[in-house]
This record gives C-alpha cells, sequence and structure tokens, in this order.
C-alpha cells in the first residue's frame, strides 16, 4: 500500500467555491508563514514517508470489526463504557465541545464555502420577514465548525485504486461518499467517558503557539498530571488553546500553523484505543514535521486505524470547569447529524461533570 501525499477530500457538499469573504480572508493572511518546529527532526520522533508506510500494516484495523463495518473505534464504546461513564456525573453540570460558523469575514473560515443565512418568507414589497422561518448554509468543514469526519474523507491508492478504511473503495460522487463509510453510516450518537489534555494548563501557558508539536512524552506526562490512564472506548480531547489565542490575538493561518499532535503518536493513539479524537485546531501539528505529507494524523488514523476526528473542537469551557475540579475525566455524549452520504457532521457533544 502506498499513502498518497494528496489524500484530502473537499468536505462542502453542494456549496459554490470560494466566495469574496474568502478572497479577503486570503489576502488578510498572504504575509504569514509558518517553520517546521525543529524538535520534529529528532531522531528520538522523527517519522518518515518509510515509517508511515510500515505502520499502514503495524497499526491497521481493517477487518477488526468485520468486513462490513461502517463505524471503526467508535466500536470500543460498548454498552458498558456507556454505562460506566453515566457514574462519572457528579454535578450535573454541563458545557458545550462545540464551535458553529459565524458569517464573520476571517481568515480561518469559510475556505471550503461561503456560510450564509437568510429569512425565507419575506414580504415582496416591504422586504420584511413575514414568519420567523429561516435558512443557513455552511460547508461541513468550515474551519469555526467543530466537525467529526466521516471515515470516507481520506483516501489512499491500493493497487490502482483509491481505498478508505477496511480497504473499501472510495467511491466518491457529486452525492458525496456513496456506497461505504458517510457519516449517515456512523451510528446515530454515543455516550463514553472524555478525557482532556490541557497543555497549556500543564505548561501554565493560555495557549501554545502555532506549531508546537505534542508528543508521547507529552500526552504521558499529562497522564501523570491528571491521575488519569487513557483506555479503550475514551474520546480524547487535546487543546492547543486556539480558541483562547484566537480571542487575545485574533484568527490566524491555523490550519498551516498549529500546534498538535505529532505524527509519532499514531502507535500510542492504536494501543490504547482511542474511539475519537477531539482537537481544538486540525488535530495534525502544522506543518507536520513528516517530510512529503502534511495530515500523517489524518491520514492513518482515518484510513488505517479506523479513528474518527473532530477539528475545531471548542475546549474552553470544558478545561474551565475541568481545572476548577481538579478533574479531567467527565461524560461526553454527541449526536451525529446523518447527512446523507456525507463527509462529516456538526460536533454537537456535550461534557458533563
Amino acid at each position: 500500500m502506498k499513502l498518497l501525499l494528496s489524500v484530502f477530500v473537499a468536505g462542502s457538499l453542494a456549496l459554490s467555491p470560494v466566495g469574496l469573504a474568502s478572497a479577503r480572508a486570503a489576502a488578510q493572511g498572504a504575509q504569514e508563514r509558518f517553520e517546521v518546529h525543529p524538535s520534529t527532526q529528532d531522531p528520538s520522533v522523527l517519522v518518515t514517508l518509510e515509517t508511515l508506510e510500515k505502520w499502514e500494516t503495524e497499526l491497521s484495523n481493517w477487518g477488526r470489526w468485520g468486513p462490513n463495518d461502517q463505524r471503526g473505534t467508535l466500536n470500543m464504546i460498548t454498552p458498558e463504557k456507556t454505562r460506566a461513564a453515566t457514574r462519572l456525573v457528579e454535578d450535573g453540570v454541563t458545557v458545550t465541545l462545540a464551535h458553529f460558523v459565524t458569517e464573520e469575514e476571517a481568515i480561518d473560515s469559510g475556505t471550503f464555502g461561503p456560510t450564509e443565512h437568510w429569512m425565507t418568507s419575506v414580504d415582496p414589497v416591504t422586504g420584511e420577514p413575514r414568519f420567523a422561518l429561516d435558512a443557513i448554509s455552511f460547508s461541513l468543514h468550515d474551519g469555526q465548525l467543530a466537525h467529526m469526519d466521516a471515515l470516507c474523507h481520506y483516501a489512499m491508492e491500493q493497487n490502482g485504486q483509491q481505498v478508505i478504511f477496511n480497504g473499501y473503495p472510495q467511491n466518491m460522487t457529486a452525492d458525496g461518499c456513496v456506497g461505504d463509510l458517510g457519516i449517515n453510516d456512523m451510528g446515530p450518537g454515543y455516550v463514553t467517558r472524555g478525557i482532556l489534555v490541557d497543555i497549556p494548563l500543564m505548561r501554565g501557558l493560555d495557549w501554545l503557539e502555532p506549531s508546537t508539536p505534542i508528543y508521547v512524552s507529552d500526552l504521558e506526562e499529562w497522564e501523570d498530571f491528571a491521575g488519569i490512564t487513557v483506555s479503550p472506548g475514551d474520546v480524547l480531547l487535546v487543546r492547543g488553546g486556539r480558541w483562547a489565542r484566537r480571542d487575545a490575538l485574533g484568527p490566524w493561518r491555523y490550519g498551516q500553523g498549529g500546534a498538535g499532535l505529532h505524527a509519532s503518536v499514531l502507535p500510542w493513539l492504536k494501543e490504547r484505543g482511542v474511539s475519537l479524537l477531539v482537537s481544538d485546531a486540525v488535530n495534525d501539528v502544522q506543518p507536520s514535521g513528516v517530510r512529503g505529507i502534511n495530515r500523517p494524523i489524518h491520514t492513518l488514523t482515518q484510513i488505517i486505524i479506523g479513528l474518527p476526528l473532530v477539528d475545531n473542537g471548542y475546549l474552553e469551557d470544558v478545561a474551565r470547569e475541568a481545572a476548577a475540579r481538579q478533574r479531567w475525566e467527565f461524560m461526553v455524549s454527541w449526536q451525529i447529524t446523518a447527512v446523507p452520504n456525507g463527509t462529516a457532521s456538526p460536533f454537537n457533544a456535550i461534557a458533563t461533570f
């Protein structure tokens, strides 16, 4: 099997190309340049394309849950895991993990299609709304939308064919992901244990600077700090502080220069049995530090491990509540919007303490 270096599949369904707002945002950030973090080139953590090719076999979950599986690592959220998660609720305090789109003209939104909101019942004479009825259109992969990727979102080449998790052919049409691993195939929703990894808190920072990599050593140091061990069926929420930095300093091209997991974390994610991986940015540190591929975390989690990702999760409120309690495990629940053949769903998730 060979990983394609260009594996991204556009996630907006039936939306127009980048519009004027996005063009302005692009001009706004044209001068931003981000360098690979030098620590990613240290031999102790260095990952190459050859390493990733080896991991295609070593980390594979293909066939693990049967030849017709549509849920990947979400299968590890068993009824027992769900019941155990409900016992974590002590205070009945809930906070959102969702972030929705805005119509703001900003460099970190509108990349895959415009966001538009309009009233649908308008008096043709006065132009005033006649009823409280409205509509909205947005990209499922918008840079401000917390969204869960479907497992059809990334593909690789095998024997001249584009394949997705479990070896299914990627059948992308104008109707979306047809056949296997569309977001509507991945279950109605889940309840399980969430574990917040708050590296800025552990380092005494408000946020991690752009392009800061997070390694296995950081994750295990956090486990010691929080007194928690990540186990199969958990949702792992990794906070880099993207939203706190944005509030303080304004938007930036976080998809090109963002804190996130380094590719060397991939075997650890498989070993620990993480069922869903949530980031407040794009999960991968950007730039990735792996020459030849910019999003190795996205690529191997989705295609090889079958681990769904959430980009742009809102982790500021949960970080505040967890720190106040000195308790970084809680119940997480979310509903999957069954977009027909969709490449993603808005991440409508709640953390409950």
